[in-house]
């Protein structure tokens, strides 16, 4: 029974991935880059405590030894700065399971039918230390903001590249009192989120603002495909897996299982089907195995070069610019590798058990003293 109920599973992700296309998204996409560079996404408000960091910490000291946290959640008196690069446990969308996609993916950024696959393709972080975080209990706010939307792809192959943009603040006391019951009505509600956003946005995405964090997330949209599409497209991808072009200071290597998959999805609430579910990962997507995810490499990846900074003791990381190449599979080994390219600058990436670049980053770092206490968190 149990496996009937599997299979039938499977056989409902792949009908609701497989929706035709309709004769208007084949003829014009310029309706959508507009609609979707001027929706307006609800900022994210979270409470800035250790909870997160601790959890995140305790999960990953299986895999870095110099990850110790403590055996209790630690206080938030005297607070500590939020570590980098925990800021990706926190400020993720809490909604209701019926509102989300068909393969456990946000809505908010998705361009809709018949763009219903989604890929993290990279990315780029700015960190703010002249104005951190805390984890003080505090509460900040994250606006998220499409910025830009471009197709590329002849008509019928088209692909969505979505710049995201996130905007890491703390949350005022006016933002508060219009968060804080009674939120009688829906004015109310519109009133916050038009604050929120005139507050945090800025024409440069690289000015802060108010923000401690600004971070942009590139997402590729792509049309379905039949499991033998994605098999062959699948294994031709990994016929053109790129090489490291440096020769590593450090690497560090593990190899991730599906309680890691299952705990950082936990953390981040996120429902995506191809860190969870094998079925559909083989079926739907056409991988052998559970997908690890392109963020928890991004956090393996700063954690070990921090370790690298920690012994020098005078630089911190600046920015982090980054793109994911190629799949990562739990139960197969992954490294973690790094060297310094030049002053205040590094190159790292991660490979795949074959050697291959499955990521590929460049961090530019500054002087600064790492608080060492925020690598035990």
């Amino acid at each position: 029974m149990a496996t009937t109920t599997r299979c039938l599973r499977a056989q409902w992700l792949r009908r609701s991935v497989r929706r035709a296309p309709s004769a208007r998204w084949q003829s014009s996409f310029s309706h959508l880059e507009k609609e979707m560079i001027e929706r307006k996404i609800p900022p994210i408000f979270d409470d800035l405590t250790p909870q997160s960091s601790y959890r995140l910490n305790t999960t990953l000291a299986d895999f870095l030894s110099d990850v110790t946290p403590p055996a209790v959640l630690p206080p938030t008196e005297p607070a500590q700065v939020l570590p980098i690069p925990h800021h990706l446990i926190y400020f993720e969308p809490t909604k209701r399971q019926s509102q989300m996609l068909a393969d456990g993916t946000n809505p908010d950024q998705s361009p809709g039918d018949p763009f219903v696959r989604r890929m993290w393709a990279g990315g780029y972080v700015l960190y703010n230390h002249g104005n951190p975080f805390t984890l003080d209990s505090g509460r900040g706010v994250c606006a998220e903001f499409i910025r830009s939307v471009t197709v590329k792809g002849k008509p019928g192959e088209e692909k969505l590249f979505v710049r995201i943009e996130r905007r890491l603040a703390r949350a005022t006391k006016e933002e508060m009192q219009l968060l804080g019951p009674p939120q009688t009505n829906i004015s109310e509600k519109e009133t916050l989120e038009h604050r929120v956003r005139q507050r945090l946005w800025r024409d440069k995405d690289t000015d802060f603002g108010p923000c401690s964090i600004l971070e942009n997330r590139n997402i590729v949209f792509m049309r379905a495909r039949s499991k033998e599409e994605a098999a062959r497209d699948t294994e031709k991808a990994a016929g053109k897996q790129l090489q490291p072009q440096h020769k590593p200071d450090f690497t560090h290597t593990i190899t991730p299982d599906a309680k890691l998959l299952f705990r950082f999805s936990a953390l981040t609430f996120n429902a995506h089907a191809i860190h969870l579910d094998p079925e559909y990962c083989r079926e739907v997507e056409g991988h052998r195995s559970l997908l690890f995810h392109g963020p928890l490499s991004f956090v393996f990846m700063i954690t070990v070069l921090q370790q690298q900074l920690r012994k020098q003791g005078n630089e911190v990381v600046k920015s982090v610019e980054y793109r994911n190449l190629a799949p990562l599979y739990a139960h197969e080994a992954v490294t973690f590798c790094g060297t310094k390219v030049a002053e205040n600058k590094w190159e790292i990436w991660t490979q795949t058990p074959q050697g291959g670049l499955a990521v590929k980053g460049t961090v530019v770092t500054e002087p600064g003293s790492i608080d060492r206490s925020n690598l035990d968190v």
